[in-house]
């Protein structure tokens, strides 16, 4: 299941004190000392035991596990400017806790991503195809802005298929997914239409302990993680490894992707080995230190629609490596500061055969990072967040080609641009009832000037149950470096120098309703306009016209009993095509999201016991590229209804079987674009902690 962390105003049944506003950003209550809904607790406003570190996003302290942990206990927690993070409040943050994380079976971000409101997510799971995509609220993988502890691991790179690498965190590592929009995004980039997604990852704790899980299932899938945990005086440490392998060959109908002579699905395997580690030091009572390292090695097969059959490989190759210091600055912690800096590289490889010739495209990006962001509580009702980014981005490109028609296009390229963000968010409490976030991002960037993205989030308590936000924000997002400059020999796309950014704005608008002591409901219109969106347009890359998105999101939480747990998420997406160089586009819906999503799921666990039934319906996605012949581009793939089942039986204190059973209605439906499910897959595993 899915958690939520609903960002419901500062004011509820019982005004919070003006002591624990003070306190912002510094404590945030446990969820084992907290009085949940179900508990027959009305909307908790003030603290009402101990608390711990806040964990803000460029930072994952967690405390020491408890019996009571989010997954076993509630389905929502609720916290408010008194106790959580001083992140802006006028959108909700989305949390899927590890709990959640073990219970899905997930085996990637992606995976972990695509239950959550608004996510259509495409290429993961059985026979994905890399081309079709990661979205969120009819915005792409890079129109979003991705961090791991708060650092940025976005690269900004299009051709080659070199999108974001949704596999590059191993998911034992991971302690938890949040989720932000609206005047969050401020404070992370501009180029964050979509949303911001974070990946806290875990820290060792008390006496050192190994897990480990060894999946296998249909196609060959097997998938070990393993990870090594703990801590000494002032020191911690947290060691993980993640590997998996499917062959994705099955069979598939007529006109399917990639289908061989045999008409089985071919050369959609993939590989990837993950590496994670971090080490964190207590200096003092005020200063800490932090170093983390991922490591990302993937291997696979690349699969669309096209003649001859598709024989592309993709290698890519990561490393992401940050340090952070984070110091108290006052005496009160009403003054905190955290300094970061990373460094990124990927490393993207495509090969193949072009009939008796052959092409290779390879990009080597990196990205140098420092971070510094200051929390500070001005006074008992204004909470400032401010700070300063700095980015320098190199790009090579190699382009080699045998195609006689493409020699004269290959070439090597050497470019790198540099960028500085200043940013500021202010949360004022103007009453009891209502609080305004106002922010603003002023960037400084070598290849594109100077510009200003502002944002505005307001809350209003209607009543002490129902309460109502808003967010604006101004964003704009830069072609990358590949796509003004490197020319992409596999697809015969040229590159264009003289690209605009991406400009537009993004907005929502929402009610957040306790509607009973057990269920709660979120309910956010949303929508974004984008101009000068980027695409190819005659094989080459261009600013191709203006999107506008308007959306429904609806999250319903329900505590059945103390065991027993159920939610249900609808997304309702209309990304059309204003404008377009091609006439037969305007008015048509974005390829590859549908109108509509529904995904709902119940759980239950006892005593190490847990089972867990998954829905999803989608209501099919517009085809629009490698289509065949007849095909007509304003077609869309057939709706479909899936049922997922996952358990998890205790065979001992420490050793657990878990089992996932995948599409148990064996249809072999039309995920996206001519890719095809394999129908009925299952994965059984062993889970165990010493």
């Amino acid at each position: 299941m899915i958690y939520f962390l609903i960002a419901f105003p500062s004011i509820a049944a019982d005004q919070p004190n003006p002591e624990n506003i003070k306190k912002a950003s510094s404590d945030i209550l446990n969820l084992s000392e907290i009085q949940l809904p179900y508990t027959q607790a009305e909307l908790l406003t003030e603290p009402s035991g101990k608390t711990r570190e806040s964990e803000l996003p460029s930072q994952s302290n967690n405390p020491p596990e408890t019996n009571n942990k989010p997954g076993k206990d509630a389905d929502i927690y609720i916290e408010t400017i008194g106790q959580k993070d001083n992140l802006p409040e006028s959108t909700p943050t989305y949390v899927v806790e590890k709990e959640d994380i073990e219970k899905q079976g997930a085996t990637s971000v992606a995976d972990i991503l695509k239950r959550m409101p608004g996510f259509a997510i495409n290429d993961v799971g059985y026979g994905a195809d890399i081309h079709t995509g990661t979205y969120y609220r009819g915005a792409s993988v890079n129109q979003s802005v991705f961090l791991i502890n708060g650092r940025p691991f976005n690269n900004n790179i299009s051709t080659y298929h070199g999108a974001t690498d949704l596999n590059s965190i191993p998911v034992e590592a991971i302690e938890r997914v949040e989720l932000y929009s609206g005047t969050t995004s401020t404070l992370y980039g501009s180029s964050a239409f979509g949303g911001v997604i974070n990946i806290i990852t875990k820290e060792g704790y008390g006496k050192p302990k190994l897990t480990t899980n060894i999946k296998f299932g249909s196609l060959n899938f097997n998938n070990q993680q393993l990870t090594y945990s703990g801590s000494s005086n002032r020191l911690n440490y947290n060691f993980s490894f993640e590997r998996k392998f499917i062959d994705n060959r099955y069979a598939v109908p007529v006109g399917a992707a990639n289908r061989d002579s045999q008409g089985f699905l071919s050369n959609a395997d993939t590989a990837t080995s993950t590496y994670f580690g971090s080490v964190g030091l207590e200096l003092n009572q005020k200063n800490s230190l932090n170093l983390d390292i991922t490591t990302l090695s993937s291997r696979r097969g690349l699969v669309y629609f096209g003649f001859p059959l598709q024989k592309d490989r993709l290698d890519h190759d990561s490393l992401n490596i940050g340090l952070s210091w984070k110091s108290k600055l006052g005496a009160r912690d009403n003054s905190n500061l955290t300094t970061t800096i990373g460094y990124n590289q990927n490393y993207f490889s495509t090969y193949g055969p072009s009939g008796n010739f052959s092409r290779t495209g390879i990009l080597d990006t990196k990205q140098f990072t420092a971070r510094i962001n200051h929390d500070w509580q001005l006074t008992a009702n204004n909470l400032l967040r401010w700070g300063l980014d700095l980015k320098n981005h190199d790009l090579y490109g190699d382009v080699l080609s045998t195609v006689p028609t493409r020699i004269t296009k290959n070439e090597k390229e050497d470019r790198s641009v540099f960028n500085t963000g200043l940013f500021a968010v202010n949360t004022w409490n103007v009453s009891q009832l209502f609080q305004v976030d106002l922010g603003f991002r002023q960037n400084f960037d070598g290849q594109f000037g100077n510009y200003l993205n502002p944002s505005l989030g307001l809350r209003y308590s209607l009543t002490p149950k129902v309460f109502l936000r808003g967010s604006w924000a101004g964003a704009q997002r830069n072609p990358g470096l590949d796509q003004l400059y490197v020319y992409d020999t596999v697809h015969n796309w040229d590159p264009n120098p003289n690209l605009k950014p991406e400009t537009g704005s993004a907005w929502t608008g929402g009610v957040d309703v306790n509607l009973s002591k057990n269920l709660l409901g979120q309910f956010t219109y949303f929508g974004s306009s984008l101009d000068n969106r980027l695409g190819i347009f005659d094989n080459k890359w261009e600013n191709i016209g203006l999107v506008n998105t308007n959306g429904l999101e609806a999250a319903l939480q329900l505590k059945i009993a103390r065991d027993w747990s159920t939610f249900v998420n609808y997304t309702y997406t209309d990304a059309e095509i204003k404008t377009s160089p091609i006439a037969s586009e305007r008015g048509l819906q974005l390829a590859f999201i549908p109108y509509s999503l529904v995904k709902t799921g119940i759980s239950y666990e006892k005593n190490g016991w847990q089972g867990n039934l998954y829905m999803t319906y989608n209501s099919g996605t517009r085809r629009a590229i490698f289509t065949k012949a007849g095909d007509n581009t304003r077609d869309f793939s057939p709706s479909f209804f899936n049922i997922d089942m996952s358990g998890r039986i205790p065979l001992s204190k420490n050793l657990g079987l878990t089992v996932y059973l995948e599409n148990l209605l064996g249809e072999q439906y039309e995920r996206v674009n001519r890719i095809y499910s394999p129908g009925f897959t299952f994965r059984v595993g062993l889970s165990s902690s010493i």
